[in-house]
């Protein structure tokens, strides 16, 4: 039997619902009562954490949204995305315990390096920023006490008296591709999420990351986030996708893109590489469509199939080291729902332990 993995949902937060790309419908914008109901509904069907994403021209917040569900879950974990600098460190660290207590423990924290609003930093020194971020927060949540004098952080402080339930730091999720990013994830990183990508790529940049964390004396687990599209049949799969694409014009997908914090990030130039690469359909490899990123920055692939299909492809990354995977999908109860009945069931997962 394989090992288990991780299976998540998405919040939808920053904007991100849809049932044809690039057609906003009020009642799929984000809100407090939309995001909600995508919260609970994977938490009905049984998957192990969700993704709360954060940007600050889209959508609402993750930190004050994570408090209003938190209450509410029955059994899933948070992935609360939280931007580097964005707020004063101490009380981060403080509102992220009590979340974690909220939650019974079940608290994983998504680390942004993107810019912040208003503040705008080259490449080198805003992961700089990043690096003395995730060191400080991480030894205020496991309870030490901080002396920190960086080129960012300038901190003398105890440590907040709430704590997590274990005591310790929760899972720090991390992604980016640039040297910088890379470097970072590999020292101050628990779990490095990659966007969807061909297989032996995925492959590759696992390889590349392991050997990164070993100079660091580390080791790192793996994340893919990716959308979905799965039906009963793959023609009936591949129909769906190409209805969410259906009235999508080119100049209102580069506005969609360009509005993203990291639009002209490493990652994101190499989803727009494998969307020049696909075929005329889409597909860059058996089963991975690049449409979706035709109005979307970040994550811009989808794995499409039927029940079987999206299954095995799947698997097909978990053997190369991924272990953690943050699924999406539109509108994204819907596909929520779909993926719940027809591949949920058949995989092998838990959520990730520390």
């Amino acid at each position: 039997m394989t090992q288990p993995i991780e299976v998540s949902w998405f919040a939808a937060l920053c904007d991100d619902d849809y049932e044809f790309l690039g057609v906003p419908d009020p009642s799929l914008r984000s809100s407090w009562e939309h995001c909600r109901d995508i919260t609970l509904n994977a938490d009905r069907h049984g998957f192990d954490n969700i993704l709360l994403p954060s940007g600050y021209t889209l959508g609402i917040d993750s930190v004050a949204f994570a408090g209003g569900v938190a209450p509410l879950l029955t059994q899933m974990q948070l992935l609360v995305a939280v931007r580097m600098g964005e707020l004063w460190l101490p009380q981060l660290a403080r509102q992220l315990a009590t979340l974690d207590q909220m939650l019974n423990g079940r608290l994983t924290i998504n680390i942004i390096s993107s810019d912040i609003p208003g503040d705008k930093l080259e490449s080198a020194p805003r992961y700089q920023r990043t690096r003395e971020w995730m060191q400080v927060l991480r030894a205020l949540l496991n309870g030490e006490d901080i002396d920190f004098h960086g080129e960012f952080v300038d901190l003398t402080v105890e440590p907040p008296r709430v704590r997590t339930v274990s005591g310790e730091c929760p899972l720090f999720y991390f992604g980016g591709f640039s040297e910088d990013a890379k470097e970072t994830a590999a020292e101050h990183a628990d779990v490095f999420l990659t966007w969807p990508d061909k297989v032996d790529s995925v492959a590759g940049l696992v390889r590349e990351m392991n050997e990164r964390a070993a100079k660091f004396d580390r080791t790192l687990r793996y994340g893919f986030r990716s959308h979905v599209i799965v039906r009963e049949t793959e023609a009936e799969a591949r129909a769906a996708a190409d209805r969410l694409v259906s009235k999508l014009d080119t100049d209102t997908g580069e506005s969609i893109r360009a509005k993203s914090l990291d639009a002209a990030s490493v990652g994101v130039q190499r989803q727009a590489e494998l969307r020049q690469a696909s075929t005329d359909d889409g597909y860059v490899e058996d089963n991975l469509w690049t449409g979706v990123g035709r109005a979307r920055s970040g994550a811009g692939a989808a794995i499409v199939g039927d029940p079987d299909q999206v299954r095995a492809k799947i698997e097909a990354y978990q053997a190369v080291g991924v272990d953690a995977f943050i699924f999406s999908g539109y509108p994204h109860i819907e596909e929520c729902d779909l993926f719940a009945k027809y591949v949920l069931p058949n995989l092998n997962h838990q959520p990730l332990s520390q």
